[in-house]
């Protein structure tokens, strides 16, 4: 024997070695979804990777790109965070509660067909408690877990609870956009000083149709959710806030669209998919959770059952359809919240461009709108919040006196659209500028406040605007 090559042989063995160890390494760098939380449950979303972070120094998708480059996979690309096979389990347990009782879930796959996902579904929480979580995984089960995440959340009071509520409200969120490079859109990083009870996304919550790249398939629309989910700023947020997301038009598939609008190969089937994939959305997408017995929100779908915008406006044409109105002027009434506030992906008051021909502030859909904005104006205590808008106000309906919040979009570079000059009579304040909505339930003096907080991008509050049960 060349005892010459026994050194070669030696390093060959300890690469060989080292290669499978790595083999059997998964990492979540997009890492957990604390979502659908209510009183007695909640539901985690976990993702398997093939490494610990995102890529960030890779070959930039140029602004014309619609698909890869020749000769690059997804793994080559800047931003990406490629999924991969293993399982995962959660393990949670009550907050600074010394002893405490583990509960651990089963090891389960993660679905490739899903993008590497898995959704847990805790029950038979404790309403109004503060649970810590931790999410593990493994290559396969003859591993030991190569990644463990810790996150914290807190569960709904029960509906005969007084307890203050606080969350926060955002809106349009394009990667492409953010305002720190490395580290994602900041104002994720100042509502999480807040620690708000929840958090909810109206919609846009990635742009498929908004360049470098563009997504008009299935693997593209996938980059775009992991590049977003691996920023530091959002993983570390989604890690410990309960959250609730709602779909709008980018994130389906494109602009303004309606059922049967695809998107290149990215049918609108296959977006409603993908976004119930990524988001733990029920499947049934409008939803009502009530938290405390001062708060009641009620978040409503505005693409899946729409009429096309550019059908000839009428009482038939409809954003919400038939079912989902009905469903929500009935639970509207039979609540007894302190406070009801409808969160709606699109502007129900506005006021809107009149350019524009996709929501209830538009006179495309007047019909519906003046519905809408009466059944509200008609309630006591109830009050609208949306997304969708790039800008923020506070607006109020001259016929019914129907009070709006817009949050505003996700940075400044985001904020377009409106005048700061074009103040009409409805504003009550208006900011073209970026940042996010945070809202404080409590009582003072007995008596429930809710307060209105428009703030920046770097956490300053804009305007306050307080409300008084009556």
């Amino acid at each position: 024997m060349n005892f010459r090559i026994i050194p070669l042989l030696l390093a060959l063995a300890l690469a060989s070695t080292r290669i499978s160890s790595h083999a059997g390494e998964v990492h979540m760098a997009t890492g957990v979804k604390i979502v659908e939380v209510d009183a007695s449950s909640a539901s985690i979303w976990t993702r398997l990777t093939k490494n610990k972070t995102r890529n960030t120094t890779g070959t930039p998708f140029e602004d014309a790109a619609e698909s890869l480059p020749a000769g690059k996979s997804l793994d080559d690309m800047q931003g990406s965070a490629v999924g991969t096979a293993g399982e995962v389990r959660v393990t949670y347990w009550v907050k600074n509660k010394d002893g405490v009782k583990k509960t651990t879930t089963p090891w389960h796959d993660v679905n490739p067909k899903a993008n590497f996902t898995r959704l847990f579904k805790l029950t038979h929480l404790t309403p109004g408690t503060s649970y810590r979580l931790l999410a593990e995984g493994r290559a396969t089960k003859n591993d030991q877990p190569s990644i463990k995440v810790q996150g914290t959340f807190k569960t709904a009071p029960a509906k005969n609870q007084t307890s203050p509520v606080s969350f926060t409200v955002v809106t349009g969120q394009d990667y492409n956009r953010r305002d720190d490079k490395d580290n994602g859109h900041q104002i994720f990083r100042e509502m999480l000083k807040l620690n708000p009870s929840f958090f909810v996304h109206t919609g846009d919550v990635v742009y498929y149709d908004r360049p470098a790249p563009w997504a008009k398939d299935e693997m593209l629309a996938h980059f775009k959710w992991n590049s977003t989910y691996a920023l530091p700023f959002q993983r570390k947020f989604h890690n410990n806030i309960a959250s609730y997301f709602m779909r709008d038009d980018h994130d389906i598939t494109k602009n303004d669209s309606w059922p049967g609008k695809d998107y290149g190969d990215l049918t609108w089937g296959r977006g409603l998919e993908i976004f119930r994939e990524q988001t733990g959305l029920p499947e049934l997408p409008y939803r009502t959770i009530r938290w405390g017995k001062d708060l009641q929100i009620w978040l409503v779908a505005g693409r899946q059952y729409r009429s096309p915008n550019s059908s000839a406006d009428s009482p038939e044409k409809t954003i919400w359809g038939a079912k989902q109105k009905q469903w929500l002027f009935e639970s509207v009434k039979n609540s007894d919240a302190a406070f009801r506030l409808l969160i709606s992906p699109t502007p129900i008051v506005g006021p809107d461009r009149g350019r524009k021909n996709d929501n209830h502030a538009n006179a495309g859909f007047t019909h519906e709108g003046d519905e809408i904005r009466k059944f509200v104006s008609q309630q006591k205590n109830m009050f609208i919040i949306c997304g969708d808008r790039h800008w923020q106000y506070v607006s109020v309906d001259p016929k019914t006196s129907v009070r709006e919040y817009s949050c505003g979009p996700t940075s400044n570079q985001h904020a377009g659209g409106w005048s700061q000059k074009n103040v009409s009579k409805m504003h009550q304040y208006l900011n073209v500028k970026g940042g996010f909505l945070n809202v404080e339930i409590s009582r003072e003096n007995g008596v429930p406040h809710a307060r209105f907080k428009h703030c920046g991008v770097d956490g300053q509050v804009y305007h306050e605007d307080v409300q008084v049960l009556k």
